[in-house]
């Protein structure tokens, strides 16, 4: 049995956490530009409509009343790290999905905590003793009915599915409720008229493949209850991203290149601090008729400083012809490998080396950014003109 731990509106939670006079009132955090999106918003702020990724605009329109803060990632993520630590204490099996969700296979756990719904229990009190935020929980045979039993019953849930009642459950479940299933392949469903997973069975594979590519196959074997997919506590990040959506849209490369430098920093600074190093680096760009793209270049020597990362962006920037004015610009390392790893150094590759050399800058910079604030040292390309 896994089961899938979902934090309850995780930023606006640890944000009421810390300030207790903003609990039972509407949160919404997120960007603090007019162009901004929504990052979570408390409960109280998503009975008017707000939502996740809705433009913080709208969410005025919709919550006027309500308090608009911008997110803080750094004490996320250290909230985080400690319910990761308590949920290790159920199960050396524990995968981080993201910042506010994990896995726990708790197979073979039984003797040690009791049966499945005990210990789901047993972890939302201990999440809720030491650090007074709320889960909702869903227990099920496989990762993907767990992570779906999760979001039926938020906030401060709990969902059990035995394996007995595993293939009656997903006859009905909603199509859209299935992870993937997003508006356009939805629309592709409606329209073969498939509403809930079951539906999928009355159709073959190489129809769900024309219609569907690979995930016609993923949606098929979903739908006889088939998700083979382990709880792998030792897999690293699949990817590092930061992005920010411009205060107005532009062309101007000069402006985007500091954007990049900023997203440089914040990525190089991830990777040191999870002991990673980067062999892809990805440019994200969404031009302001909504329309996206992403280009990416990978290197031989992998690397986690700055200076490299910024570098090898402003590289696949260059090569982009911008024909579009552009409203946001992100950047991710992916591709990633443990540090500790030994690396096959290139005696001609004077970049290679000097990529090296800024590691140790890079990290003499995160030892005094760690103890004073990351605003008490920047580059002099990031000061104002």
């Amino acid at each position: 049995m896994i089961i899938h731990i979902d934090m309850d509106a995780f930023y606006a939670s640890v944000e009421q956490l810390d300030n207790p006079d903003l609990k039972g009132k509407c949160l919404i955090i997120g960007g603090t530009s007019y162009r901004s999106v929504v990052s979570t918003a408390s409960y109280e702020a998503r009975k008017y409509g707000v939502h996740s990724a809705m433009p913080i605009y709208q969410a005025k329109q919709r919550c006027p009343q309500a308090i608009f803060l911008p997110p803080r990632m750094e004490r996320y993520k250290e909230i985080s790290n400690q319910i990761m630590f308590l949920l290790n204490g159920f199960s050396p099996l524990v995968e981080p999905v993201s910042i506010d969700e994990a896995y726990v296979d708790i197979t073979g756990c039984s003797k040690l905590f009791g049966g499945p719904e005990k210990i789901a229990v047993e972890i939302k009190k201990k999440i809720k003793a030491c650090l007074q935020l709320s889960c909702s929980v869903g227990i099920a045979p496989n990762k993907f009915l767990a992570k779906i039993a999760s979001d039926l019953n938020k906030p401060d849930g709990l969902t059990l599915i035995m394996p007995h009642i595993a293939l009656e459950f997903i006859e009905s479940l909603p199509i859209q409720k299935v992870p993937g299933v997003g508006q356009e392949r939805n629309r592709i469903l409606a329209r073969m008229g498939i509403r809930t997973l079951g539906d999928v069975k009355n159709y073959p594979l190489d129809m769900l493949f024309k219609k569907l590519g690979k995930y016609g196959k993923r949606l098929l074997e979903l739908s006889y209850c088939i998700d083979n997919s382990p709880v792998s506590p030792l897999s690293p990040n699949k990817s590092i991203s930061s992005e920010h959506t411009l205060f107005e849209d532009t062309s101007d490369v000069r402006l985007l290149n500091r954007y990049l430098l900023i997203q440089a920093e914040e990525i190089g600074r991830d990777l040191r601090r999870l002991n990673m190093r980067a062999k892809t680096i990805t440019l994200k760009i969404k031009h302001a008729d909504f329309e996206q793209v992403t280009r990416s270049l990978t290197v031989d020597c992998p690397t986690k400083s700055t200076v490299t990362i910024y570098k090898l962006a402003q590289k696949i920037l260059s090569r982009y012809k911008i024909i579009k004015k552009i409203r946001l610009v992100g950047l991710a390392a992916s591709n990633l490998v443990s540090a500790d790893l030994p690396v096959q150094m290139d005696l001609f590759k004077t970049e290679q080396r000097q990529g090296r050399k800024w590691e140790k800058v890079d990290r003499a910079i995160d030892v005094i950014t760690r103890k004073y604030g990351k605003d008490i040292i920047k580059r002099a390309s990031l000061t104002e003109d």
